[in-house]
């Protein structure tokens, strides 16, 4: 059975007029409807604000998920809040209290009290809770009223899973009183176990190496999962920070739901990582799981979006057997905080809840301070509209940053004298962010905030030691951005859905064409798929055709460097430095350093031409204003694209 409640029923219900829940309405004796709220990927988005843009905003925020938690909770005769992570991490204010202000013995991180306000019952780390050491992740997990779960990290490894000493509690069983549908009540034992991806190593290998150890998600679930029964659980929930990916297990998967879904015990699993939704389109005809009905091998699961734009719901029918309860039905939902119009419109669908609000109030408000701080100026506007198409001077800025900083970092060592490279790449390009989820800094003072903007992580520099074939390879990689263009057709979309702009890595200090004539090498998750393929093309060093043996260094980010996207030459075995300081810090540090930057993108990356070809591209409307800056792209506006974003057309 699906149930879906409409806009106007879901505005009713917001009004007082909430109507139970079918499993509630139709639960006999000995059968109880017990609600799972999912949050996921909060990213420190406590308040409706974007920092960046410095303005309020109706898509993102805790407290407006929080607002419908109560008639979530008044539709159920039994609910249990819980969160699947990445909640310490993603937004200036995230960074305010790791850089700026620190955690004090007696304080309470804002997300963490915005938390606790709500009565979660558990959360489980995800990967960005690491981003900023050990030290900084467990003062802030100490002050949580609720228990913070993750089984397959340990400080120490024993011979198998349940013998490591983990970092946090690998597990909780929560014991509750359930009423049933003759409003008797029966105690129930929750279990409940969290899960990271194994990736982390690689990713924060900074903060983490000589730390801590991690295991596969699925090795470690099929090892507790029967010590939990053992313990008494009667119904188990993963809390599981890893998105729905290959139905086929492989050992080290990141984004193993549905092979842990499969996992004999596990009742409900909440998955998140890929800041995606479920059940819903984005998860259509994929092996392994029913988009429609949310089931993912075969049992009831959620993944609720990012930022706080949804709240997931796992809806269980659960039934008496003899002392034990197991679970006969499922509903899944993923609820929004927002409408969007046929026009790409908003409309928020909720308030903002002022309780949640106030418990992080006073360090909002500093980080309004902290993100408002001038520390240069530029004399051209910094802007991402056409950083997928052209070379752009958002991502110029940041790659000038990362040579002028390495550069420095290398003097009299024994990679001095190699040519210096940079690879930099678009972190706000539209997408999945929607039209207006661009760079944008107008010329003058630059903030804070507009660094923060111009690179969304808070990555850690490093530097990597490949050759002149796996400079192309990189390249070719990146090259996944575009679809393969057929030579004087009309009109073909240019784009590569599945492709994320984060991939999309420019290298400056060579010069080099795409021929998007060719097919790609790479498939998304860095497979070779046309071994010999040649979009690269023209690419040189100093006006010379690039020599595959000659070495280079390339000035980059831990992510990429440890193995981020997949990357030829970035692997973690090539990273001939490491720094403490993050790219955003250098950035900074940079134009702090200048006084005064000049951000014009070089040119040094242009589309082979293609005679009669053209391509249609979407950006953001604001995009406008600065198409006659391009250099090397012959462009004519083409009316309105899909969702908002305007529509153009580039001649090849």
């Amino acid at each position: 059975m699906k149930f879906n409640l409409s806009r106007r029923g879901f505005l009713a219900g917001t009004a007082g007029m909430i109507a139970m829940h079918p499993f509630s309405v139709k639960a006999a004796t000995n059968q109880a409807h017990l609600r799972i709220l999912e949050t996921t990927d909060v990213h420190v988005h406590v308040f409706p604000y974007d920092y960046y843009a410095d303005k309020p905003s109706d898509t993102v925020g805790l407290a407006r998920t929080a607002s419908i938690i109560e008639n979530i909770r008044a539709e159920a005769s039994n609910t249990f809040l819980v969160d699947n992570g990445d909640f310490l991490q993603g937004n200036p204010l995230g960074d305010y209290m790791a850089y700026e202000k620190g955690m004090s013995e007696g304080d309470v991180h804002p997300v963490i009290a915005a938390m606790n306000t709500l009565g979660y019952e558990a959360s489980t780390l995800g990967n960005h809770e690491f981003n900023y050491g050990l030290d900084f992740l467990m003062k802030s997990v100490e002050t949580a009223n609720f228990p913070v779960l993750c089984a397959n990290v340990a400080t120490t490894k024993g011979a198998t899973p349940t013998e490591d000493q983990t970092l946090v509690a690998p597990y909780t069983i929560v014991e509750k009183d359930l009423t049933d549908g003759d409003g008797n009540t029966f105690p129930i034992k929750i279990g409940l176990i969290g899960f990271v991806p194994p990736q982390i190593m690689t990713w924060d290998r900074k903060n983490l190496e000589g730390n801590v150890e991690v295991r596969d998600i699925v090795e470690t679930a099929k090892a507790y999962i029967p010590q939990m029964k053992e313990e008494g659980a009667e119904i188990i929930i993963a809390l599981a920070h890893t998105g729905i990916g290959s139905a086929e297990w492989e050992d080290g998967m990141e984004n193993a739901a549905i092979p842990l879904a499969a996992v004999d015990g596990i009742d409900a699993i909440m998955t998140g990582h890929s800041h995606l939704v479920f059940p819903g389109p984005d998860y259509a005809e994929w092996d392994g799981v029913d988009a429609e009905n949310g089931l993912i091998s075969g049992k009831p699961g959620v993944m609720a979006g990012f930022w706080g734009s949804h709240m997931g719901l796992v809806d269980l029918l659960l039934e008496r057997d003899g002392d034990t309860w197991v679970v006969v039905d499922s509903d899944v939902e993923a609820r929004p905080i927002y409408m969007r119009g046929e026009d790409r419109s908003i409309t928020p669908t909720v308030e903002s809840d002022a309780e949640v609000e106030a418990a992080a109030m006073d360090d909002h408000e500093a980080t309004l301070e902290y993100v408002r701080r001038a520390v240069g100026e530029t004399d051209a506007p910094l802007y991402s509209y056409f950083a997928l198409v052209a070379d752009d001077p958002s991502v110029q800025i940041v790659s000038n940053a990362q040579t002028w900083y390495i550069e420095q970092m290398l003097q009299g060592t024994e990679h001095a004298d190699l040519p210096l490279l940079s690879a930099a790449a678009p972190f706000k390009a539209g997408g999945r962010g929607g039209p207006e989820y661009f760079t944008d800094v107008p010329t003058g003072p630059i903030a804070i905030k507009n660094v923060a903007d111009l690179y969304l992580y808070p990555n850690t520099i490093r530097a990597v030691r490949i050759t002149g074939e796996q400079v192309k390879l990189w390249l070719e990689r990146s090259a996944g951005m575009f679809n393969q263009i057929e030579p004087g057709a009309q009109d073909q979309v240019l784009l590569n859905p599945d492709f994320p702009s984060y991939n999309f890595d420019v290298i400056d200090g060579v010069t080099y064409q795409i021929d998007l004539s060719q097919p790609m090498m790479f498939d998304r998750d860095g497979n070779v798929i046309n071994e010999g393929t040649n979009r690269i093309v023209n690419l040189q060093y100093n006006g010379e055709p690039i020599d595959p043996a000659q070495e280079f260094i390339v000035a980059t980010n831990n992510y990429r460097a440890g193995g981020g996207g997949h990357f030829p030459g970035a692997d973690g075995s090539t990273i001939v430095f490491e720094g403490p300081d993050t790219n955003r810090d250098i950035i900074v540090r940079y134009i702090v350093d200048q006084g005064t930057i000049s951000p014009s993108a070089d040119a040094n990356w242009s589309f082979a031409p293609m005679e009669g070809t053209t391509v249609l591209f979407d950006t953001g409307p604001a995009a406008k204003q600065y198409m006659d800056d391009v250099e090397g792209v012959t462009m004519e506006e083409a009316g309105e694209g899909p969702e908002g974003f305007a529509r153009f057309k580039i001649d090849l």
